[in-house]
């Protein structure tokens, strides 16, 4: 475990305090509750349900760990509070590829919180720190796994 801080939003946050707490007062107890109800069937050196419960129980206290490690080291960045033309932690990037005219926005949020599918990209990705630092009209020039593509921003926000 690292003690480097890690930018992260508030909502990032929030959702990795969400799923700490699940963890914590529905999992464990569940879990708990699975492995009495396997030890009162007798012989734990043969019974599948106990080893399966252990195992879950082992998953579940290494996730709270890791969670509570990720959670101490934020450093939450408000973007409610946060404008302008610059490209930055927190802003939502609309870029159009130049080669195929597709339009995409990306939200630039940090490592933990990142989903492509979601249109959140890490500020370590590739094009994220190909964006920082640049404004509405610029055109960027990004190495992809996919080889080497253009964009152009169209469009910069804080929401």
């Amino acid at each position: 475990m690292s003690t480097e801080r890690v930018p992260m939003t508030t909502e990032g946050f929030a959702r990795l305090e969400t799923e700490l707490q699940r963890r914590k007062s529905v999992e464990r107890p569940r879990i708990i509750q699975a492995i009495a109800e396997a030890r009162a069937h007798g012989d734990l050196s043969e019974n599948a349900e106990y080893h399966s419960a252990k195992e879950a129980q082992g998953l579940n206290e290494a996730t709270i760990s890791e969670l509570e490690d990720k959670l101490s080291r934020a450093d939450v960045i408000d973007i409610t509070s946060m404008s302008g033309e610059t490209v930055k932690f927190g802003a939502t990037v609309k870029v159009v590829d130049e080669d195929t005219d597709e339009e995409t926005a990306y939200k630039i949020v940090g490592d933990l919180e990142s989903d492509l599918r979601d249109g959140k990209i890490s500020i370590s990705s590739p094009i994220a720190r190909a964006l920082i630092g640049k404004s509405v009209g610029d055109s960027v020039e990004v190495s992809t796994p996919k080889g080497p593509r253009s964009f152009e921003i169209l469009q910069v926000d804080w929401k």
